[in-house]
């Protein structure tokens, strides 16, 4: 019988419900078992498309071109498993879906309701994923806070679930807060309250995650075992840890949470390996040299808004034995009258301009490639990144001052990063850019080739701006290097500066792809160019 873990929070949002259902999804596959991640959002939108960074965070791009919730960044992180839009819930996908089949009259006249047609819909996409010939074991994490109106559906279809399939197939860990109050004391009574509402929609946790700033100690998770009647084995302190996130799944298995919930769903497995992330702990605890990059962006204020860019740079100090630290730059900044950027990134060992939406920040952005460029400091552009070099080399090298992107410029005579032919006139803008896997061939003799050791790759997208082809042969007749193509040869893939000790920017998010046991190729090698400049 297939197996399904639901994971749920209470008290607060932002807890770890990502984390925590990530690192089970890590132990599980220690064990042997083929495992399949799910984030169920309870928003309205259909997806995370055309959410503000600053609400939302970052948008995770899948093969599929999906656009997702960042808390599937974190499941592709920890786990091997495929990650597809299947693996994405809504409410807006789940309403949308239910109203077409009304409009078809696929209900044969009868009363539309959330019980059973929203619940049904939302269990027949979990079982799809779930019941994969070649899947163990299927996690869903349920967004939101349990008491939330907006979660009552999806926590209604997960109790049909484990009533349906049996406790022994289909468990429930819950994650809450142990706050601590003025004199250093934990208190209980959060939790308390939080499986109490658990339970009244119809589920009895099996395991409880906790968090808290500290361990917690027995006599804690005993009060606790006792109160909310789940097992005290099943009772785990989630306590926040000193170096790195992947040292979570670590703190789990050696309080046995991955060996209860096999027992608790009658599932035999190996002996866990774990050498791997007990490794990626290890060169995070010991690095053998730090660098230091600055990230000049656009969205500073929201860290959740370039989380798979900040993971990527530290899995490439991972591969490297080195510890990036990181200098969050606001573009704007560089942008005010008087702006010293030799105070700001003068001792900088690698300069990475990341993704991005809309005018401001721009020319600080170009002033910051430009001082990369000048100065011989290692430079990763990422989509936006790779547009600022574009821009940077067309105003400074060949002198056009008003050069721009047809986003922030319409009027510009010098538009070297223009508009999708397709997308000129759309007015809808979900779900409409290029988006998902494509694939690029690489250029001989350039750093991206040797940083991938291959001819041909394929990335993910998000953008609906390119690099300009009418401008191409003046961009490259002055030295600009074009580094990768499609393979049809008919879109820029990749842009290097000449005679720089490494640059490389690129139109797709190599970011989506960077994993701790398994650095992504461009951010290894950036971040190795970055430490030999530091020598």
């Amino acid at each position: 019988m297939k197996k399904l873990i639901f994971v749920t929070g209470g008290v607060c949002s932002s807890l770890g419900k990502g984390v925590t259902a990530s690192s089970i999804g890590a132990l599980m596959e220690a064990r042997g078992l083929s495992v399949r991640m799910m984030k169920i959002d309870p928003y309205l939108n259909v997806d995370a498309g055309t959410m503000s960074p600053y609400q939302h965070g970052e948008v995770y791009v899948t093969d599929d071109g999906a656009e997702t919730d960042l808390d599937l960044g974190n499941y592709a992180r920890f786990t091997n498993a495929p990650i597809t839009r299947a693996n994405s819930i809504t409410t807006g996908q789940v309403y949308d879906e239910v109203i077409r089949k009304e409009r078809e009259g696929r209900y044969l006249g009868r009363t539309v309701q959330v019980v059973p047609h929203v619940t049904d819909a939302i269990k027949a996409r979990v079982l799809a994923v779930a019941d994969s010939p070649d899947v163990d074991l299927t996690i869903v994490e349920i967004g939101g806070t349990v008491g939330d109106m907006e979660s009552i559906p999806f926590l209604e279809a997960a109790r049909q679930l484990i009533h349906e399939l049996g406790r022994q197939n289909a468990v429930s860990v819950h994650v809450t807060l142990v706050p601590t109050v003025s004199g250093g004391e934990l208190k209980t009574k959060p939790t308390q309250h939080s499986v109490k509402e658990l339970q009244e929609v119809g589920i009895q946790p099996d395991a409880l995650v906790l968090r808290s700033g500290e361990p917690m100690d027995e006599a804690i998770r005993r009060k606790i075992s006792a109160f909310t009647n789940i097992d005290f084995e099943g009772v785990i302190s989630a306590h926040d840890v000193a170096d790195t996130i992947y040292e979570i799944p670590l703190v789990f298995h050696d309080q046995g949470l991955d060996v209860f919930l096999l027992r608790r769903m009658g599932v035999e497995s190996r002996h866990a390996d774990l050498r791997a992330w007990k490794d990626v702990v290890r060169r995070f605890r010991e690095p053998k040299r730090r660098v230091r990059i600055a990230v000049v962006g656009k969205y500073m204020e929201l860290s959740d808004s370039y989380k798979s860019v900040w993971e990527a740079l530290h899995h490439g100090g991972i591969a490297n034995e080195a510890a990036v630290d990181l200098v969050r730059v606001d573009s704007g900044l560089l942008e005010k009258e008087g702006a010293d950027l030799a105070a700001v990134l003068g001792d900088a060992d690698g300069i990475l301009v990341p993704g991005g939406f809309g005018h401001r920040g721009i020319d600080g952005m170009v002033a910051a490639a430009r001082y990369a460029r000048e100065n011989g400091i290692p430079y990763f552009g990422i989509c936006l990144g790779m547009q600022i070099m574009a821009i940077e080399w067309a105003r400074n090298v060949l002198g056009w001052a008003d050069a721009n992107s047809g986003e922030f410029d319409r009027e510009t005579p010098h538009a070297v990063v223009s508009l999708l032919e397709e997308q000129v006139d759309v007015k809808n803008y979900g779900g409409t850019m290029r988006l998902g896997a494509g694939r690029s061939a690489l250029r001989e003799g350039t750093a991206i080739r040797a940083a991938y050791g291959a001819a041909e790759i394929s990335e993910r997208h998000r953008h609906r701006y390119e690099f300009a082809n009418a401008f191409r042969p003046q961009m490259e007749g002055a030295g600009l290097v074009i580094a990768a193509l499609t393979p049809d040869g008919g879109l820029v893939e990749a842009l290097e500066w000449p005679a720089h000790p490494w640059s490389v920017g690129v139109q797709f998010h190599p970011e989506f792809k960077s994993r701790p046991v398994a650095a992504h190729p461009l951010f290894r090698a950036f971040v190795e160019a970055a430490a030999s400049r530091k020598g």
